[in-house]
């Protein structure tokens, strides 16, 4: 059984596509970080270099990632307040139109 909106809470929550976009985009800066970092030790190292490329990669990953992320997330959370914001605006309206119209016409 729905739930009629106006007996639903307020939700600052992201819809579910937009929280899917915000993990992708984590992941892919993360891969991309690694593989800059990976590159960048690679190409300062001459023979093996097995191990610091590999620490290169992780923190590469984890810098990019971590920042992607703090983006996303005030990014989520910016779109959750403008909707909420929305929402609380849309209802004022209508109870004042409601109010007006119960008013009835003046003469």
């Amino acid at each position: 059984m729905a739930v009629p909106p106006q007996d639903r809470p307020l939700s600052a929550l992201p819809s579910a596509r937009a929280r899917l976009l915000a993990f992708l985009a984590i992941v892919v800066a993360g891969a991309a970080g690694a593989l800059i970092g990976w590159s960048f030790v690679d190409l300062q190292c001459h023979g093996g270099c097995t191990g610091p490329a590999g620490v290169g990669a992780v923190v590469g990953g984890t810098a990019a990632a971590g920042g992607v992320a703090v983006v996303a997330v005030l990014t989520l959370r910016a779109m959750g307040e403008w909707r909420r914001i929305r929402a609380e605006q849309d209802l004022e309206e209508a109870m004042a139109e409601g109010a007006d119209g119960a008013a009835g016409p003046e003469s």
